[in-house]
């Protein structure tokens, strides 16, 4: 079964994290959700408090814990993802054993902070424009090499579906599709 860790910052973008966490656990997938603060409750943008599966200092204290896929949800609150230390060291981690690094809306900024975008293709949301000039702005869903990368809410579907794809397989993906309808 696969695994996937998915970081969440106050102050992230709900339907980002909530819609491929979900897709994912539906395919199968075990996803560990980390807040990134000291406590198991975080908050999103629009007010929606999370209950984390776990804190990533405690997952950090699991020496050797790796994942086939790690989540970054973007919204305000990747402020706090791109400030944390530990959350570069993780993407660095992921990036060394080519596990998967997947990235939405604003959080491609923290894989530009970890010196992953140079010469990498990538979307990202207009709002980080100024700091990532070469966002594929027409592209919804973008991956090049182990990046997976993708613009926004109005896309968070269709990147829990992609994650799918890559984790599972293009069928699973139809299914899962098929069984919310879209």
């Amino acid at each position: 079964m696969p695994t996937v860790l998915a970081i969440l910052a106050e102050g992230f973008e709900e339907i980002e994290a909530v819609a491929p966490i979900d897709l994912l656990r539906r395919a199968g997938a075990e996803v560990t959700v980390a807040a990134l603060g000291e406590g198991i409750h975080v908050t999103g943008r629009t007010g929606l408090t999370l209950h984390a599966t776990t804190t990533l200092a405690a997952v950090d204290a699991l020496p050797g814990q790796a994942y086939d896929c790690l989540f970054l949800p973007g919204g305000p609150g990747v402020k706090h993802l791109r400030a944390d230390p530990r959350v570069r060291a993780r993407v660095l981690a992921q990036n060394t054993s080519r596990g998967w690094i997947a990235a939405l809306c604003a959080a491609p900024a923290v894989l530009h902070d970890a010196g992953l975008l140079q010469g990498r293709r990538y979307t990202a949301h207009f709002s980080v424009a100024n700091e990532l000039p070469n966002i594929l702005s027409n592209e919804r869903v973008v991956e090049d090499g182990n990046l997976l990368t993708s613009r926004g809410a109005g896309t968070a579907v269709e990147f829990g579906l992609f994650l799918v794809t890559k984790l599972f397989s293009a069928e699973k993906s139809r299914e899962i599709a098929q069984s919310i309808c879209v």
